[in-house]
């Protein structure tokens, strides 16, 4: 049986022949460097007796990183995801809402390539955390939807999922769920060997992708001193589609088979070291991430209408000037992220159990290029802390006390910029505690925050938010238990939803905000059920969310050359809905491990209120503006809501020569539960297939090669979560293949 050393998975890179498009910005030597050297890092450390397993690790097992209490999935009363092990590895894609995607409950918001952000139960945005190890991202992946996420999804260790409200851990951000990633860059724990690592190679066939990874952990002689390195690039072209890109071709000119400005590319690297002793560790990081990717669908909303200011002088160099693509029109970004991290924990105080200290430095720019020049640049450098101390039993409950406390400066420049420049400051307390009463366990917490937002040129606002959250879980017998949940969390608006003022080119829309938004209130019941028999499990959700407050974008049905006009809008809406999961291992024995798993998920989400609301706004025209007034509907369907999903998977596991396969489809319902100008979409079908052969190898080491397929039918698919849906489907059938090696 083969182990994942310590739960941390090396991967390796090599580099590729780049295409025009493709061209590396002039500061990302460096970085280069540092890939060059990981790449011809010694192979005879292959040589070292490895920690790897030829076993898929038990889901439920696996320790929750995101809550401070240590705890296993199956012990949380909060709905919890988790992907590790070779799940992970099959599920592994260019975006993090690509990983998690096939999870009940949770899609993804497709912006193009490389920018998938999860959604959960029809949250997205600002209202979902994307957490590194507990920390926030640090990217601005909220403020807009073709923002990707600076997370790498092939650096992963773990993905966890929180299912439904987690402000109490992580504050407002956190109001509709958190996806923890956990990537072990910074070590906690000395390696079983001196050094251990893993590699991997990989080629597509949809996109000419070609990617590679290493990562090397190790530990020196005296075992108190742990590094960690990793590295990854990735490239790819314009992807393949089954037909047109467009869902209704105009003209002789529409594209067809491959999608423009649908290209990717991905370079990260990472350097760790702890210092590890008996009763805790003390660790800096520093991890580099730049991604460079096109919007595809992209035709500039009245061009000709007005002046766009490309001439302007942004005031600084950002250094990507020789990096715009070779096309001739269209819009691409580029992405690059500093981090800096500081991790230190100590066991057994006096009173405490425990004590977790993280802080993270991030400096970000995201510049977007029209046609070859900037058009607009975000600039974002934040800072966070957290501070979780794990108490003593106090009266009979377990627990612990946390402290989080994040500043965000956040620059937008460009005469596009359609989000003003703000300072963010938030802190906020929290307590969550159990105790077990018998065979029942009771789960409570209380946070506070206070959030102030300041606008360089403009008002400030101040806000208090107030969670709290009451869960128990019932445990019938060692096989069923069942569980219940009610939480109350709030969220203050963002700057985006107040202030955002004027055309985005990325997302083809005028967007403008509401100043006078005030909190949303959520307040959340949930039923829960956990039963497992022999080779059976089944596990399954019902919840009911009530938002007071809600804020949404609405579409005003206006469009002004071309593109639409959205608003930031606010009223009371209900969500319901329900996610099962069945597994069932139905043989086991000399023919092999044959495992059946299907799951389906549904949310609905409505208005809850009556009448409309009336809006204005002015749209620039050079020397003159338009004039608009539209009405808000306040009853109906929300818009882009995920539909409802059905999907199935077998999969089969040799009795000993290390070959294991899957094959499975998602069923996508088409979606007519619209809201107000809203479209609806079609449904569709993806199929997906692997194939790993994994051998031992005498001197210790392992070696995986796989072969992976998606969308197998070529069917096409236009996810309604999109803003894009209509303009830019999924990539049509892609073969995967690859080695992997651990040592």
């Amino acid at each position: 049986m083969r182990k994942y050393y310590n739960g941390r998975f090396p991967r390796t890179s090599r580099f590729f022949r780049r295409s025009p498009i493709h061209r590396s910005p002039p500061h990302s030597a460096p970085r280069l460097a540092l890939l060059a050297i990981a790449l011809s890092a010694p192979l005879a450390a292959w040589a070292q007796d490895p920690r790897h397993s030829s076993e898929p690790p038990d889901l439920d097992a696996v320790i929750v990183r995101a809550s401070p209490v240590a705890k296993s999935a199956e012990d949380l009363a909060q709905a919890v995801e988790g992907l590790a092990g070779e799940r992970l590895d099959e599920m592994k894609a260019s975006s993090l809402g690509e990983t998690v995607n096939r999870l009940p409950g949770i899609q993804s918001s497709s912006h193009g390539p490389g920018v998938g952000r999860p959604i959960i139960r029809g949250m997205d945005g600002a209202r979902v955390q994307v957490l590194n190890d507990g920390l926030a991202s640090g990217d601005v992946s909220t403020v807009s939807v073709d923002h990707a996420v600076s997370i790498e999804p092939f650096m992963a260790n773990q993905i966890e999922v929180l299912k439904g409200p987690a402000t109490l851990l992580y504050g407002s951000g956190a109001i509709g769920g958190a996806v923890n990633v956990i990537d072990g860059r910074i070590p906690e724990h000395a390696t079983v060997e001196p050094l251990e690592g893993r590699a991997e190679l990989r080629a597509g066939s949809v996109a000419d992708e070609r990617s590679g990874m290493l990562r090397l952990d190790g530990t020196s002689a005296s075992g108190n001193l742990v590094f960690h390195f990793d590295a990854l690039r990735r490239g790819t072209g314009d992807y393949q589609i089954p037909g047109y890109a467009e869902l209704e071709p105009d003209g002789e000119d529409a594209a067809h088979g491959r999608l423009p400005d649908s290209f990717l590319r991905t370079d990260s690297a990472a350097l760790g070291m702890s210092w590890v002793g008996d009763r805790g560790f003390l660790g800096v990081g520093h991890s580099l991430f730049n991604s460079r990717y096109g919007v595809p669908g992209h035709v500039h909303p009245g061009h000709d209408d007005h002046d766009h200011g490309h001439g302007h002088d942004h005031g600084h160099d950002h250094g990507y000037d020789d990096h715009a693509h070779d096309h001739d029109h269209g819009v691409h970004i580029v992405m690059d992220q500093r981090r800096s991290e500081l991790r230190a924990g100590l066991d057994d105080l006096d009173g405490f159990e425990s004590l977790r200290l993280k802080i993270a430095h991030n400096v970000y720019t995201h510049t977007e290029y029209e046609d070859n020049a900037v058009g607009t640049v975000f600039d974002n450098e934040s800072v966070e802390g957290r501070l979780e101390l794990v108490h003593r039993p106090l009266a009979g409950w377990n627990g612990a006390f946390g402290l989080q406390a994040s500043r965000r400066k956040f620059d937008a420049l460009g005469a596009e910029a359609f989000v003003p420049d703000s300072r963010t400051r938030d802190t906020g307390v929290f307590w969550i505690g159990e105790r077990s009463f018998g065979a029942l366990d009771v789960e409570l917490g209380a946070r506070y925050d206070q959030n102030r937002l300041d606008l360089v040129s403009g008002p400030s606002r101040d806000f208090d938010a107030a969670s709290l959250s009451a869960a128990a879980r019932w445990h019938i017998n060692d096989q069923l238990h069942l569980s219940f949940g009610l939480d109350r969390a709030q969220r203050a608006p963002t700057a985006e939803e107040l202030y955002s003022n004027g055309l985005h080119v990325a997302t083809r829309s005028h967007e403008f905000g509401n100043a006078d938004l005030d909190m949303e209130t959520a307040n959340r019941a949930e039923l829960g059920l956990h039963w497992h028999h022999n080779g059976l499990l089944i596990s399954g959700s019902l919840y009911h969310v009530r938002y007071d407050d809600f804020i949404y974008q609405a579409d005003t049905g206006v469009i002004d050359a071309g593109a639409p006009a959205r608003v930031w809008n606010q009223a009371d809406t209900k969500f319901t809905g329900g996610e099962l999961e069945v597994q069932w291992t139905f043989i086991d024995d000399e023919r092999g491990q044959w495992t059946l798993r299907s799951f389906g998920d549904v949310v609905r989400a409505r208005l809850d209120g009556t009448g409309t609301r009336e809006v204005s706004f002015s749209i620039p025209h050079g020397s003159h503006s338009h004039d608009y007034t539209a009405q808000i509907a306040l009853d109906g369907n929300l818009p882009r809501i995920a539909p409802a999903r059905l999907g199935a998977e077998l999969r089969w596991r040799s009795p000993g020569d290390g070959w294991r396969a899957t094959l499975g489809a998602v069923r996508y319902d088409a979606q007519d539960r619209t809201a107000e100008h809203e479209d609806p979409s079609a449904g569709y079908t993806l199929v997906h297939a692997g194939l790993t052969w994994h051998a031992d190898t005498p001197g210790g080491r392992a070696w995986e090669l796989f072969v992976d397929g998606n969308n197998l039918l070529d069917e096409e698919a236009r996810p309604h979560t999109s803003f894009l849906s209509d303009l830019a489907p999924l990539p049509g059938r892609n073969v995967t293949a690859g080695v992997r090696v651990f040592f």
